[in-house]
């Protein structure tokens, strides 16, 4: 079965319509199988946003069966090439990303960039936290912003990959705050579950990312939100932007979903 992008957005429009259809009606699902690629760890974002795509689609009748598979590193840079060289030109496969892969391609100087996949839909976009252990030394936006004012690269922060959202808000941070970004002590991981393992471990300052990836642990109580670096706060979420606490930074992630490109190009018109 070939997924084209009609197929793949009709997805969200039939979703609704089919809940209501008889199970006689359902029986056979619009789409067999899809492969679903992850350039990243399993327990972090586009793996969360993936795994929701497969329970919705489930759901709804609309996939038979979904396969993934996850290559984490270097912002989705490990895995991008391999996508694009072995899916090239598969309809019935799709690959969660976002903007990190831009900054990343860009810092690591990828021969292969998001430029190489074709864009189905973007789904989310989400302003990044700023958290620090609850058993850590450093309770406060106060104290935080002290520490870094006096030594960024005494202050580690725990975030994505290098070049990707988490590093550009702590550069930008940094910056604002009057240092140079070059001396920030950013600690890059490949996935949110060890840069949660990190941050509860103590073996950082703070960390980095979006809410939903730090939303278990700070309800927990084991990590304490600082600050949002949205234009506005989370809704329900009671924690004060970065321009409410006098820091002209903003920034957000976003998350989406890809194609492989073609398995040719079409020869250029006489």
């Amino acid at each position: 079965m070939t997924l084209s992008k009609r197929d793949f957005l009709a997805l969200g429009a039939a979703a609704g319509a089919s809940m209501a259809l008889p199970a006689w009606a359902q029986a056979k699902p619009l789409i067999a199988s899809i492969n679903m690629f992850v350039p990243a760890a399993p327990g972090g974002g586009w793996d969360g946003t993936a795994r929701a795509i497969e329970r919705a689609a489930k759901a709804a009748g609309l996939v038979g069966t979904m396969q993934f598979e996850n290559v984490g590193g270097a912002g989705g840079m490990v895995g991008l090439p391999r996508y694009v060289n072995q899916r090239k030109g598969q309809g019935n496969s799709l690959m969660v990303g976002g903007s990190v892969m831009i900054g990343a391609g860009i810092a690591n100087k990828s021969p292969v960039t998001i430029k190489n996949v074709t864009p189905i839909a973007r789904l989310t976009e989400e302003a990044g936290v700023i958290v620090v252990p609850a058993s850590g030394k450093i309770k406060t936006w106060k104290e935080l912003e002290a520490a870094i004012k006096a030594n960024p690269k005494a202050v580690s922060v725990a975030g994505g990959s290098a070049g990707g959202t988490d590093h550009l808000i702590l550069g930008m941070l940094i910056k604002a705050l009057g240092k140079n970004p070059r001396e920030a002590a950013y600690v890059a991981f490949a996935g949110g579950g060890p840069a949660n393992a990190a941050i509860l471990g103590g073996q950082v300052s703070a960390g980095i990312s979006g809410y939903s990836e730090f939303e278990e642990q700070i309800k927990a109580g084991r990590m304490i939100p600082l600050a949002v670096s949205g234009k506005r706060r989370i809704p329900g979420v009671n924690v004060p932007t970065l321009s409410e606490l006098g820091v002209n930074v903003t920034e957000s992630n976003w998350r989406g979903v890809f194609a492989p490109p073609a398995s040719r190009t079409p020869s250029a018109k006489p």
